[in-house]
């Protein structure tokens, strides 16, 4: 449901002090919270409702091989966007984690949009509440973004932002990740659970509580 305008302008931006250090505590910290984009006609907003962490050495995350051009920003410690182009196709965004000069993140794999809704049918070119942003690909998409928020401070006045929940969040589970080919095993995502705006197929939401 979409929150009120005033509400919208009300939204408490997170302190990088408030986000834990730890991958795995961050993506369950960051269920239930809100991200913001800021876009000239207004902002964009969405609570967050699945997540998944990459933690340090970790085989499938993009600082597994070290720091690169690429994928610099993961190395920023706990509060920054790090923005990528897979599939040639999409873009994907994470919230860094950990120390500076350590390579981890959480990826933003769904929000429910309460904020800014009709841009987002715009930026998807669908009017299908459910299908705005379920999914990193559909959710970046949704939000506008792309490479050049990579590095933005999350945690500071800007074009993206992270802030604080809106309403109470509701029952947290804990799965294995989605769509990859190594330590499959691990069970590093996060969900809000039966919320209809989360990614994949409904057997993939079950999982432990956690």
């Amino acid at each position: 449901m979409q929150i009120a305008s005033h509400l919208a302008q009300e939204i408490r931006r997170l302190s990088r002090a408030s986000l834990p250090t730890d991958t795995a505590e961050l993506a369950r910290y960051l269920i239930g919270k809100t991200i913001v984009r800021e876009i000239g006609r207004g902002r964009l907003i969405g609570r967050i409702v699945e997540t998944e962490a990459y933690p340090p050495g970790d085989s499938s995350g993009h600082a597994y091989r070290g720091r690169t051009a690429r994928n610099q920003s993961l190395f920023l410690g706990r509060g920054f966007a790090y923005v990528y182009f897979i599939y040639g196709t999409s873009y994907m965004l994470n919230v860094t984690s950990e120390k500076k000069g350590t390579g981890a993140g959480v990826l933003l794999r769904a929000i429910e949009p309460i904020g800014g809704i009709e841009s987002m049918e715009r930026f998807r070119g669908t009017d299908k509440l459910t299908d705005l942003a379920r999914g990193p690909g559909r959710l970046a998409e949704a939000l506008a973004i792309d490479r050049r928020l990579d590095g933005v401070d999350l945690c500071a006045d800007g074009p993206l932002w992270l802030g604080a929940a809106v309403r109470e969040t509701g029952q947290i589970r804990r799965t294995v990740r989605i769509g990859i080919k190594r330590e499959v095993d691990r069970p590093l995502r996060f969900i809000e659970e039966s919320n209809p705006f989360l990614s994949g197929p409904r057997f993939e939401a079950r999982g432990r509580h956690g």
